[in-house]
């Protein structure tokens, strides 16, 4: 309401008497609405950017104090005069408005560096526009287009929009082309390919057309040996005047290609583009660009010739195989792109030169490829500092070396050591002071798949292949189960276009062991408050003391781990009688204490694809998606078959004593951002994943689960507080194989660099195909899809330009683990918010 009331009393703050506010535009073409945001961007003028509906930049501009206290420019201009006659000529009083004025100075002017004048119709910018939308139009071929604009008052004061009307009438059409083309080769190559030109005979004119077929021919010569062909060589004539109405509104068109620009003279017939093939390739590894090159010794290799000082410190093969001319080959402009992507691809040298040194007749080149390297060894160090709702204040480090050229063929070995030392919380899950974790990975990189057999016909090097080898382990003390990991990669990873990529993990080997099984019930809280709610009904029994810690007092709790495992035992071997429902609940927190507390083993292999449509980083209108597929155990129990596994009591085979896992999994993401004008964007993702656990399991690892809410997921719930299903955070760290989620955000500028965000976020997680008895928790078809929860809420975000700093209000909109009518709004108020803090976009 007090938004409303400003904005009514505000708005027309500086507009004049005389004056209108521009609202709207309307685009006619025709007497047909017009709403392409190509041709709404050629209008001058455009009403205020608003925030649903709200002008809030042309508030804060309004808010701005017209003149502010002329004494404060005086203050600026004798402000030195003045400092020694302050104490001794001006009162306090005066003193005071001077700090005023200054206040009130630098308020205006951020008020109106963040806000937007009010748009007043400027009948000259008008008349622009009209002007603009003439000349657009007359580009697709309407050269005798009309155009006018009317400004229709409001019934509002000082208000008002305008309609502009454009007439097309006939539009010209192309009868035929005729060409010019000064070099025989090039009139060749363009025959060759002249039916996939943009311009076509009895297609209506089309200026676009045209610049799209300068861009199809400059890319087709350059791409057939014309090495140094320019498009401004390209150019058309309309041979007809279109100025003359006529019935048949027919025109002949002539492509002209001329000779290309040099300085010599332009007459020389020399200047005639021609066809040039690649005479001598040179290799010049580890260039000096300081350096003379006539010293350097030389090897040949495959028609390359390498040229080096001292020792050659490369595999010729490694060299050879980044650079796509060959000798006698025709120049095309595709393999010099290839060839800068796929060097800097190495990882080894700097940016690349490449240089074409043609010979008299122009037809033959002698390409010279100079390389720098980069530093032999680097170093990489980072120290943070953090603190989270378990650690008081922790400290991390990580040290990485970096080799490259390790074995002569461009290969990079990383090597990295990271530890972290925390101060835990007093309400931490344990009874420690104190948290620490140690690790540490190598990884070494190569330049090309790394198999025994080749697979450059599949994957050619132009696809940027790389594989990469990494093993390395991780310890971790004091804090949950004190795990320690062991985890080796190979994958293998390429990418056939700038949008599309691809990556196999053929082996992803990961071993978790869990060093205090016994410190469970210390770490899930909350599955020991169900535990021990349920032992409430012992706990005045003497003949049960054994169950509880310090038994005397009068609300004894478990003890940890003796007390409550065996109490939980007890229930389920049937030595204590309790209720059906106390009967599943017990059974199924004594079977996720078994599987959180297990050791993992998991062989792997997945296979992940990705399509990015983005261009750039200015566009703000593309779509990106992943999918992946990933398999476990299978080859492991292809081999029980053949090896003799041991067994557990649980008939499940054993690999170094553990049970390994078994599982098929599917993920599928999908984002899409919609540009709607004024630097507004519709984001949208979806995403649903699915894993099956069977032979050797009947879940899945903990590690390769699914969870709810967070940051970037559901924002009206914590990470891990969502679900499954319809319960309601039984667990700490709740999880399950099966996500579903759903997210909608409409992202808008506020002022400069401050950016807004309203959000919708959707979506759960069930159990399926797994081991959970408890139904809701369980997808059951159709009717689980009502278990999807709902999350709503708002966003501010700071544009640092390299990173965007987030904080999102998450409110629980529908909350499927409530009953009835209380699903809705539940806790609609900011005391029972959630606030994320992220960095950059959610998705």
């Amino acid at each position: 309401m007090l938004l409303l009331i400003i904005s009514g009393c505000n708005t027309l703050k500086k507009v004049g008497e005389d004056e209108l506010l521009l609202t709207k535009n309307s685009i006619l073409v025709d007497e047909k609405k017009v709403s392409n945001s190509e041709i709404n961007g050629l209008i001058s003028q455009k009403p205020n950017s608003n925030v649903l509906g709200y002008p809030l930049k042309l508030n804060l501009y309004n808010l701005a104090k017209e003149n502010p206290d002329s004494s404060f420019q005086d203050w600026l201009h004798r402000k030195e005069k003045r400092e020694k006659r302050l104490n001794n000529l001006l009162s306090q009083k005066q003193v005071n408005r001077l700090g005023e004025s200054f206040l009130v100075k630098g308020a205006s002017e951020f008020l109106k560096r963040i806000g937007e004048p009010p748009i007043i119709i400027d009948t000259a910018k008008t008349n622009k526009s009209i002007n603009k939308l003439k000349a657009y139009y007359n580009s697709k071929g309407y050269f005798n287009n009309t155009g006018s604009y009317e400004i229709v008052p409001e019934k509002k004061k000082k208000r008002a929009k305008i309609d502009y009307s454009i007439t097309l009438n006939k539009p010209f059409i192309i009868d035929t082309i005729q060409k010019n083309i000064t070099s025989p080769e090039l009139d060749s190559i363009y025959a060759i390919t002249a039916e996939k030109s943009y311009v076509k005979k009895g297609d209506r004119f089309d200026l676009d057309k045209f610049t799209m077929e300068r861009e199809r021919l400059t890319t087709l010569f350059r791409n057939s040996g014309v090495y140094n062909f320019q498009e401004s060589s390209i150019n058309y004539d309309i041979l007809r005047d279109t100025s003359l109405v006529a019935d048949d509104q027919l025109m002949d068109v002539q492509l002209n290609i001329n000779k290309f620009r040099s300085t010599s003279d332009s007459t020389d017939t020399n200047n005639t583009y021609k066809v040039a093939r690649h005479k001598k390739i040179n290799i010049y590894a580890d260039y000096n660009i300081n350096g003379a090159t006539d010293t350097l010794k030389s090897v040949e290799y495959e028609n390359y010739n390498i040229y080096y000082s001292g020792k050659l410190r490369y595999k010729p093969k490694a060299l050879a195989d980044a650079i796509f001319f060959e000798k006698d080959s025709i120049y095309r402009d595709l393999d010099r792109i290839r060839t800068y992507r796929q060097i800097t691809n190495l990882n080894t040298f700097k940016y690349p030169n490449v240089e074409f040194i043609p010979d008299s007749t122009q037809t033959q080149l002698e390409s010279n490829i100079y390389l720098a390297a980069k530093a032999k060894y680097s170093l990489n160090l980072n120290f943070d500092v953090t603190h989270s709702n378990i650690q008081q204040v922790g400290t991390a480090f990580s040290a990485t070396v970096i080799t490259r050229n390790v074995f002569g063929g461009a290969e990079t070995l990383n090597i990295s050591a990271r530890g972290s030392v925390g101060l835990l919380n007093d309400s931490g899950p344990t009874d420690a002071t104190f948290t620490s974790e140690l690790g540490g990975d190598i990884n070494i990189t190569f330049p090309r798949i790394w198999l025994p057999f080749n697979t450059e016909k599949i994957i050619p090097y132009y696809m940027l292949p790389q594989s990469r080898l990494s093993a390395g382990t991780n310890f971790q003390q004091n804090i949950g189960l004190d795990k320690q990991s062991l985890n080796s990669i190979l994958s293998y990873n390429w990418s056939p276009s700038d949008r599309l990529k691809n990556n196999i993990e053929l082996l992803n080997v990961e071993f978790v062991r869990n060093v205090n099984p016994d410190n469970f019930y210390n770490v899930y809280r909350n599955t020991f408050s169900n535990l021990d709610g349920i032992a409430d009904d012992f706990q005045d029994d003497p003949q049960y003391a054994e169950y509880f810690k310090d038994f005397a007092i009068e609300d004894p709790v478990l003890a940890i781990p003796a007390g409550a495992n065996s109490f939980a035992r007890d229930v389920l071997d049937g030595n204590l009688q309790v209720s059906t429902d106390q009967y599943d609940e017990v059974n199924s927190i004594e079977e996720r204490r078994i599987r959180l507390t297990e050791n993992n083993l998991i062989f792997a292999t997945n296979f992940t694809h990705t399509k990015n449509s983005k261009s750039g980083i200015n566009d703000l209108d593309f779509y990106q998606y992943r999918m992946k597929l990933e398999s476990a155990g299978g080859m492991l129990s292809l081999l029980a078959n053949v090896l003799p596994y041991n067994k557990n009591p649980n008939g499940q085979n054993l690999v170094f004593n553990v049970p390994f896992s078994q599982y098929v999994k599917a993920e599928f993401d999908y984002i899409r951002h919609w540009e709607i004008g004024g630097s507004q964007v519709i984001a949208f993702r979806s995403f649903s994943g699915l894993a099956i656990p069977y032979g050797n399991s009947n879940n899945v690892p903990f590690v390769r689960s699914y969870f709810a809410g967070g940051s970037n997921d559901n924002r009206a719930w914590n990470a891990y507080e969502l679900g499954p299903g319809r319960t309601d955070n039984v667990n700490d760290f709740n999880e399950a194989n099966l996500k579903l989620a759903l997210n909608l955000e409409y992202r808008f500028p506020i002022a400069g660099d401050v950016k807004g965000a309203l959000f919708a976020d959707a979506g759960n997680i069930w159990n399926v195909f797994d081991n959970e008895t408890n139904p809701e928790a369980i997808f059951s078809g159709f009717p689980s899809l009502g278990d999807i929860a709902l999350g709503t809420g708002v966003g501010l975000r700071y544009d640092f330009t390299y990173f965007v700093f987030r904080l999102d209000v998450g409110f629980k909109t529908y909350n499927p683990a409530k009953v009835g009518s209380d699903r809705w709004f539940d806790g609609y108020n900011f005391k029972r918010a959630v606030f994320n803090i992220g960095i950059n976009y959610p998705f």
